[in-house]
């Protein structure tokens, strides 16, 4: 059997989704928030911070180019039995409209990767289910893979590495910089939960500290919701605080909890954090985005071929 005629392997790359318009933002949110009524208040704010990263997130467009580039990777070595397909957890094009569309193409294999190397079962498995949940109610039993953790994956320490040594070299002194790592945050609960995320973020950064050999580095989260609720911590603006006390007044953060750019990269880090750091006399950078680096692609493409091999990389 030659590689043209071997069964089709749809490949499903996941992201949260984000409105393509402002005026979609309350229908967006409600989604986001499982159908709770955002306030008006709250639609506006939301608003005002995407107007001032420029209108609009440019997550669907970059995603789309990840799997554009990563399906041009599998035609080029002849591999024509892979298909990349988009979906969104929380906005169009929704995982569910997507599933129906690959099962007509044929897909006998589905591999589910969501765009997130830290396993989480607030978010790696949320996706999964979107995906099992779709397969159900079309009544469809496709061999599913579905990818877990991949936050040591060595092609992503490369990745981010080259990233960071991009950031680092903005700055005159290597050895004065302090690299703080970010990654979102979740709900404090996830502790008792014992769930792996706080966990693989920690080993991230300190497997990206000691490649780099990285003399002064901490973490921290980002991104925090507006629930009561305590969340993981420390928080960026704490650590800003710390280090600052510490003497350090060149400060790379390194948001190695994202994939590409979007409204926590490019609002909270680049406009929100700068400012702050600003105020605090300390001059903030951050490291370019994954986006669709070619490093990135590979491992994206290392992935699909791990999981075909192994049949999967499930937590479940």
């Amino acid at each position: 059997m030659n590689k043209t005629s071997r069964p089709l392997t749809g490949v499903l790359l996941m992201s949260l989704g984000t409105p393509a318009q402002l005026d979609d933002m309350e229908a967006y949110l409600l989604d986001i928030r499982h159908g709770r009524t955002p306030s008006p208040e709250f639609v506006k704010e939301i608003q005002s911070r995407y107007r001032q990263a420029g209108g609009r997130s440019p997550l669907l467009d970059i995603v789309k180019l990840q799997a554009n580039a990563l399906q041009a990777r599998f035609q080029k070595k002849g591999e024509s039995h892979f298909r990349v397909y988009v979906g969104m957890r929380h906005w169009h094009p929704y995982i569910n409209s997507i599933v129906p569309q690959l099962l007509a193409d044929g897909v006998e294999t589905l591999i589910s990767l969501p765009l997130t190397p830290y396993y989480s079962r607030m978010s790696t498995e949320a996706y999964h289910e979107k995906v099992r949940e779709s397969l159900s109610s079309l009544n469809a039993n496709p061999t599913t893979l579905f990818v877990g953790s991949w936050n040591d994956h060595p092609l992503l320490l490369e990745s981010f590495s080259e990233k960071i040594e991009e950031g680092l070299s903005l700055f005159p002194n290597r050895e004065t910089i302090h690299v703080l790592f970010t990654a979102h945050s979740l709900p404090e609960r996830v502790l008792l939960e014992k769930d792996p995320y706080p966990d693989e973020f920690f080993e991230t950064a300190t497997l990206l500290a000691q490649k780099l050999r990285l003399s002064h580095w901490s973490y921290a989260y980002q991104s925090q919701g507006g629930s009561k609720e305590p969340w993981l911590g420390p928080t960026v603006e704490a650590q800003l605080e710390t280090v600052k006390a510490q003497g350090a007044t060149d400060v790379l953060l390194a948001p190695i909890g994202f994939l590409c750019d979007h409204m926590e990269i490019l609002y909270d880090v680049d406009i929100l954090f700068k400012k702050l750091a600003k105020e605090k006399g300390i001059r903030l950078e951050r490291t370019p985005s994954l986006n669709a680096s070619p490093k990135f692609i590979d491992t994206l493409e290392a992935l699909v071929v791990e999981s075909l091999k192994t049949t999967s990389l499930s937590h479940s």
